[in-house]
């Protein structure tokens, strides 16, 4: 996935905030016991870790709260940290050369984001805001690298993971050149988090054809098809499926 991550790496709280410019308010995790260490437990990095480095790690989390619509952290912002998402949700995107906001992933609860900048130290590839409240746990480079500079095993381990996000990245620019169309739009709405639950997703058409490489006319025509056999609902800004299992079938998934 696209690097995003809280934006400093010194102790300061990240310079983004909402419209009136206030950072996000920030808090040191307790060492023990942490109420939320399974919200790190999906990301590439805690994959890697064992039990003593993931409790090594927690205790040097803090906690970031961003009301909704606040900006996380810019697209070039410093890549020094990288976040889970305790509570709430926060879109990742980037703007193109014609000023077209281009969503690439919506980060729900138990996910994590920015491992790979964590790693390289490279500023960010793309821009993230909070979509509702939301808690982030923040973790900076300071305090993994060392980790894995004493524990080369992790490093094979997490060098394993990422060459696995690599292929699935493979696969989905494979999915974009060869897939049909309604395959891949299907397969990105089923991928949204809270989607089997039938929550509506904060996604306009323009911003679905953005991510499923399309033009938002061909989206259309496909969403109000599945509207009519009842498989999703539209909304102005919003889409919900209303039967995934029907869209899993589009989406070869069964």
């Amino acid at each position: 996935m696209t690097s995003a991550e809280e934006g400093r790496a010194n102790n300061a709280p990240p310079a983004a905030g909402g419209a009136s410019g206030a950072p996000a308010r920030l808090e040191r995790v307790t060492p023990t016991p942490i109420a939320t260490p399974t919200a790190l437990d999906g990301g590439l990095l805690f994959r890697a870790l064992d039990q003593a480095g993931r409790d090594e790690l927690l205790t040097r989390a803090r906690r970031c709260r961003y009301a909704a619509g606040d900006t996380v952290f810019h697209l070039g912002d410093p890549g020094q940290s990288m976040m889970a998402v305790v509570s709430g949700a926060v879109r990742i995107s980037l703007v193109t050369s014609k000023g077209r906001d281009v969503v690439l992933a919506d980060i729900g609860p138990g996910e994590v984001f920015g491992e790979v900048a964590l790693l390289d130290g490279r500023e960010r590839s793309a821009g993230a805001r909070a979509l509702t409240d939301c808690e982030l746990m923040v973790l900076d480079r300071r305090d993994v690298i060392p980790l894995l500079e004493r524990r080369p095993d992790l490093s094979l381990r997490l060098l394993s993971l990422l060459c696995g996000r690599l292929r699935r990245s493979d696969e989905r620019m494979a999915d974009i050149a060869f897939s049909e169309l309604p395959t891949r739009l299907a397969k990105t709405l089923l991928a949204q988090p809270g989607v089997l639950g039938g929550e509506r997703l904060s996604l306009s058409q323009s911003e679905l054809a953005g991510m499923v490489g399309s033009a938002r006319e061909n989206v259309n025509r496909h969403l109000r098809d599945w509207r009519r056999r009842g498989i999703v609902e539209l909304g102005k800004g919003w889409v919900a499926v209303a039967r995934p299992a029907e869209l899993a079938m589009i989406a070869e998934l069964t």
